[in-house]
């Protein structure tokens, strides 16, 4: 099955490690990427332009003229996607998340062909490698807590930069604007579970027959990343704009 990844940049030439795109790229001709440049200011659209000639039909560009920030860059990446692929997902420039990964989240998925969806989770457990400064972590287990309230669903990371979709779910999830800066992730959930409920045979039709997490291996804090601690506090203000909604 061809899987595309869509990767959202903005000013990441310094952090771009390209050679390990490209060792992906020569080893699994099933995966396919779509590098999105959010109107970087550096060098990230000739570097991308570069590597996109270099791998003709395996490598797409999509250039935003103004920073539009992650997440339209992602939307509009998802709907940008075009060939006969099964599955298509987004996934972090720095590889904070090792390309390796998606090789799990692909056995995942072949083994639950009923799952429209897979999250990346990043859940610190012997002989897992997790690295993460302290702080961010108490800060994301608070703010998990807030995202599994407000979708009322048990999930633990909704913040992990890594998740896969089944093809045909694209336009329901991706096709409107987001109402949020911060916690897209969140309202990508919550169009999934309104998109669930609505699809949803009988009451003993779980939505984790829909969606799983995947405990990730291997993930760390890369440096460079554009998000601060401050950033989780004006994440909230987030959820007050989400909130009315997880009712509809």
């Amino acid at each position: 099955m061809k899987y595309c990844l869509v990767i959202p940049c903005y000013n990441e030439a310094k952090r771009l490690g390209l050679s390990q795109f490209t060792d992906f790229l020569n080893k699994y001709p099933q995966i396919d990427f779509l590098f999105v440049n959010d109107g970087s200011k550096d060098n990230t659209a000739e570097l991308l332009a570069d590597f996109k000639a270099k791998w003709t039909g395996r490598i797409s560009l999509l250039n935003l003229a103004k920073n539009s920030g992650k997440a339209e860059a992602v939307r509009q990446g998802m709907l940008a996607v075009k060939g006969q692929y099964a599955y298509v997902g987004f996934w972090d420039a720095d590889l904070a998340v090792p390309l390796s990964e998606l090789l799990r989240m692909q056995a995942v998925l072949n083994n639950k062909p009923h799952l429209y969806c897979l999250l990346a989770s990043r859940v610190k457990l012997l002989g897992y490698e997790i690295i993460r400064k302290l702080g961010r972590h108490y800060l994301g287990r608070v703010f998990a807590t807030a995202a599994s309230l407000l979708l009322q669903m048990p999930v633990y990371d909704t913040q992990c930069g890594a998740k896969i979709f089944k093809t045909e779910l694209i336009p329901v999830l991706f096709a409107e604007k987001f109402q949020t800066r911060w916690i897209f992730d969140v309202e990508i959930l919550l169009r999934f579970k309104r998109w669930y409920l609505q699809k949803r045979i009988d009451s003993a039709d779980k939505i984790e027959n829909y969606i799983n997490e995947m405990p990730l291996l291997s993930w760390q804090d890369v440096a460079g990343s554009k998000v601060k601690p401050v950033h989780f506090f004006l994440a909230f203000w987030d959820f007050v704009i989400l909130w009315p909604q997880k009712k509809k």
